[in-house]
């Protein structure tokens, strides 16, 4: 070949340690140029010399990406690559992402018995700092590294990453719907909101309770006459009802759930797999679809991204404070992926996952060093603190341009 390929780079023996040291700098730095470009475009978009992407806009276009794009590439390719043998190899994925919630959020613990944030943001501040992005922000790193011809990974690279990062979004959704959103409900009696207004003092009204106005309108029943008013026997949809509300099953079984369900589900049946998913399948022209909409996500969901860091923090930062602000950004970004470095690499030494497969230990170890899950905004919405959280998601997208870089220069120097 006239040009040698990064993965020869990579590794060489024989190689000087700054030319390894470039390559890496060069390999771990150019997704996330490409990503902060795209962003930038997005931002260009919706800023109010150009304002193709409004408000309204951004939320069609992050409804869209949700609803229909994201679901399609996690389908098509999830199901094309998984087998029942792989999901007994990949088991540690899952783990992954639980261990990874409570390791940040024992952190977050940590730092917010530290400094003590404003109230009532503390358990908030454990959130934001424990519950990081393990879905979309590393499909979009891994898309950018595969575009590159002498990627380490191999021609499976895209396929591969794809799948094992959409193997444990399934975790992650029902970790956000369950443990966070119990972590960020409002104090009992009252709102985020209604914390920061002005308190009013109460006014009491002297008035003549004997007076005819304060005369009840409605006089107890007579005993003898009340009716007996019989139980209503719940039926089997009031008991489905009340467990779909119970256990938020609406919120878990989101678009992207279901297509991991339905990619593992007919992924792993070799009639079904033959039947949809391979190249020569009768019912192929349906995964094909998918695929080509699938690649519409990538883009949709960084303009969608950059667009609304055009708004700023907003007021969620004078309700935080700069010291709040600051921990959470320098705990999910620097502390946090450390302590997911020691996990991966303690499980690589007990041999809990596939041996030589550097892209399933490259998907585990980013997955700690990503920015505040985008989700985790959404719930902080449901639960009135969507303010502060859009604050802190505002900045620590910002600072992950940098820390993200960094640690996968490690990361990739760990590997090769």
């Amino acid at each position: 070949m006239a040009e040698k390929s990064l993965m020869g780079i990579l590794m060489e023996d024989n190689s000087s340690t700054s030319a390894s040291l470039l390559a890496s700098l060069r390999f771990a730095v150019l997704p996330i140029v490409k990503v902060f470009t795209m962003c930038f475009m997005g931002f260009l978009m919706a800023s109010k010399y150009i304002n193709i992407l409004p408000p309204n806009g951004r939320k069609l276009l992050n409804g869209l990406v949700f609803s229909l794009l994201l679901p399609c590439l996690i389908f098509s390719e999830l199901g094309r690559a998984i087998t029942l043998q792989k999901i007994l190899q990949w088991w540690f994925i899952p783990v992954n992402v639980v261990l990874g919630s409570i390791s940040g959020s024992i952190i977050g613990l940590v730092v917010a018995s530290i400094i003590r944030p404003p109230y009532p943001y503390f358990k908030f501040t454990i959130i934001h700092i424990g519950i990081g992005n393990i879905g979309n922000i590393p499909l979009v790193l891994l898309a950018a590294i595969c575009r590159d011809a002498s990627n380490p990974f191999g021609d499976t690279c895209s396929q591969a990453g794809i799948a094992y990062i959409s193997f444990g979004q399934w975790v992650g959704a029902i970790i956000l719907y369950t443990y966070v959103f119990q972590m960020l409900a409002p104090p009992p009696g009252e709102t985020f909101d209604s914390i920061h207004e002005p308190k009013l003092l109460p006014t009491k009204a002297y008035e003549d309770e004997s007076s005819p106005e304060k005369a009840p309108l409605l006089t107890p029943a007579d005993p003898e006459r009340e009716t007996v008013i019989t139980a209503k026997v719940p039926t089997l949809k009031d008991r489905w009802n009340y467990l779909v509300d119970k256990f938020k099953l609406k919120q878990i079984f989101q678009p992207p759930i279901v297509a991991s369900i339905l990619a593992i589900g007919i992924g792993v049946v070799p009639f079904l797999k033959n039947l949809v998913l391979t190249d020569d399948a009768p019912l192929f022209f349906f995964t094909d679809s998918c695929l080509i909409l699938g690649e519409a996500m990538i883009p949709c969901i960084l303009l969608a991204l950059g667009g609304n860091l055009v708004d700023g923090p907003g007021v969620g930062f004078k309700r935080l404070g700069l010291k709040t602000t600051i921990a959470i950004i320098f705990a999910r970004l620097i502390l946090v992926p450390p302590a997911g470095l020691g996990i991966v690499t303690l499980a690589d030494k007990l041999n809990l996952f596939p041996k030589d497969d550097k892209m399933f230990k490259f998907v585990l170890l980013i997955q700690h060093s990503m920015p505040t899950s985008v989700l985790s905004g959404a719930v902080s919405n449901l639960r009135g603190c969507g303010k502060e959280s859009a604050t802190i998601l505002f900045w620590v997208h910002i600072f992950a341009v940098f820390s993200m870089a960094g640690w996968m220069i490690l990361f990739l120097r760990i590997l090769f």
